[in-house]
């Protein structure tokens, strides 16, 4: 590769890893969303290193589901796995459906390793699909402290 290819490589590669990182964390909340589930969406979340630094690690959103007593663990688990949704386009190229990108030269192929990378949920999404029972049932102890009557 020339050093123009190089460098060509390499934009596509960070904004599909941009991209995808948006991506990821907008797939966990459609899931969240189409349930009626109440979460929050943070952008560049980590404010001991400001929005440069959180960039910067790829912490680009966090979204947080807000869970109740009656919030299913399913919807969590299916939350949490979704950003695996991003793969469907590479799912349908032995079907002739999207050409393949690593069957030529140029730069498509670097934007769908980037893009690749972003569909694996994180440690935190394996996290939530384990133990979304748990957070369910936490979620019903904190409202049962708060609904204590008043002395």
């Amino acid at each position: 590769m020339t050093p123009i290819e190089t460098a060509a490589a390499v934009a596509v590669l960070a904004l599909a890893v941009s991209l995808g990182l948006v991506a990821h964390e907008l797939a966990h909340a459609a899931v969240l969303r189409a349930a009626g589930v109440a979460y929050r969406i943070d952008w560049f979340p980590g404010d001991d290193t400001g929005v440069l630094g959180a960039g910067l690690r790829g912490r680009w959103a966090a979204v947080r589901p807000r869970a109740t007593a009656e919030t299913p663990a399913w919807v969590l688990r299916c939350s949490a796995v979704m950003p695996l949704a991003l793969a469907a386009p590479l799912a349908l190229v032995p079907f002739g459906f999207v050409p393949d990108p690593f069957a030529g030269e140029g730069v498509a192929r670097f934007a769908a390793v980037g893009w690749m990378a972003c569909a694996l949920p994180s440690p935190q999404d394996f996290s939530v699909l384990w133990y979304a029972d748990a957070a369910v049932a936490e979620a019903t102890d904190t409202s049962a402290t708060d609904e204590s009557p008043a002395a």
